[in-house]
Order: structure tokens, then sequence, then C-alpha cells
């Protein structure tokens, strides 16, 4: 999907997220959109004690919400400010316990079409040897108006 360009800038998605869905940001702003391009996107997770769990690591719930907030962008991103494109699935699998700190995501799309966008995402943790988690994800495109029906 690397010949797909971006439509939307970090600066753009930013401001959607803001007007959307500020309940996002209480407590102050721990995801971060870092970078798009051409079928990708790059989140951080901000370290914060509020995404810890027992035992002082990332919770799950904290790395799932980044991933599927990864996805989320790595669409907009591509497809414009469409605020009910939806999760439709989302798979993950921990593959080591990750240490107190920023979590990376990269989402990757897949397949982009009219109505369904899969990407995958890859977690890891800057300066630790190997990814902390990966995540497959499909997301639901709304139909556009007055577009006719055709493949996903």
């Amino acid at each position: 999907m690397a010949d797909l360009k971006p439509i939307m800038s970090v600066e753009e998605l930013d401001r959607f997220m803001d007007v959307a869905f500020p309940q996002m940001h209480e407590g102050g702003r721990l995801n971060v959109i870092e970078a798009v391009g051409p079928g990708a996107a790059r989140l951080r997770l901000r370290y914060s004690d509020r995404n810890l769990r027992p035992g002082g690591t990332i919770s799950g719930p904290a790395m799932m919400a980044l991933a599927d907030y990864a996805m989320y962008a790595v669409v907009l991103a591509h497809i414009g400010p469409v605020a009910l494109a939806v999760t439709t699935n989302l798979n993950i699998n921990f593959l080591r316990k990750p240490s107190p700190a920023d979590i990376v995501a990269e989402a990757k799309l897949l397949k982009l079409g009219r109505r369904l966008a899969v990407g995958d995402v890859l977690m890891w943790q800057d300066g630790q040897d190997g990814p902390v988690a990966h995540v497959t994800s499909t997301y639901s495109i709304p139909p556009v108006p007055g577009a006719s029906a055709g493949n996903a």
C-alpha cells in the first residue's frame, strides 16, 4: 500500500480528533500522532502511571486502545475525516512484557477498499529488542452518499 498517499496531515488529524473525540485527552494528551506517510501512521503512547497494571507493566487495555487509535489514524489519513468509520475487528498478540515506558505503534494498511480497511499494527519500545505486541484490525467505512455499491 506504499503507493497510497495520505490526504490528511498529522495536524489535520489532531484537529479532527480534538473536535470529534475531545474525551480522548482527558487527564492529558497521552496518545500522540507522530507521523503519517504512504499507507502508514506512527503513534506514541506516552508513559503514564495510569496505564500501569499490577506488576509495573503497561496494561493490555492501554495497548489495545493505542492500536485502535493507530488504525483509525491511518485509515482517516487516507480517506479523510470520516467520524463514523468504526472498528469491526481487532486481534492482538502480546509478544513480551512491556516496561513502564512509552510505546510506539506503527500502523500499516494492507487493504483499503470503499467499505473496508484492513491493516496491522506493530508496537515496540524505543531501545528495546523486539516488538511488545502485534495487531491485525479491520475498519468499516460508511458508504459515501451517491457512490455506487461495489467491492469492499
